[in-house]
């Protein structure tokens, strides 16, 4: 899959706003059980939010955020404050289950 189209990313979000975080970026930053984590629930949900507990400054949570999201072979849906929107989809077409637009 390619980048995500911006109507693409605003459905995705649109999705996501009832989410919960599925994982916390702490202090450590990213390691190896993060990125373990993450692809579990992106296997599991496809579309994840990830939460950043002690990160303050917006350059460096965007960094993070895209070493995670090439980590995980995924893309970044948006970002909003404090909370990234990560998707990943199925790479069994029968087992999607979100339909992008």
């Amino acid at each position: 899959m390619t980048s995500l189209k911006g109507s693409q990313r605003k459905y995705l979000r649109g999705l996501a706003h009832k989410l919960n975080p599925s994982a916390l970026v702490g202090q450590k930053g990213v390691t190896s059980s993060l990125t373990n984590e993450i692809n579990t629930a992106l296997d599991a949900a496809e579309l994840i939010k990830i939460k950043f507990t002690d990160h303050k400054e917006k350059e460096l949570k965007t960094a993070l955020v895209e070493e995670i999201a090439s980590v995980t072979q995924s893309h970044v849906a948006g970002m909003i404050g404090h909370v990234a929107i990560l998707f990943r989809q199925h790479p069994d077409p029968e087992k999607r289950k979100i339909k992008l637009p």
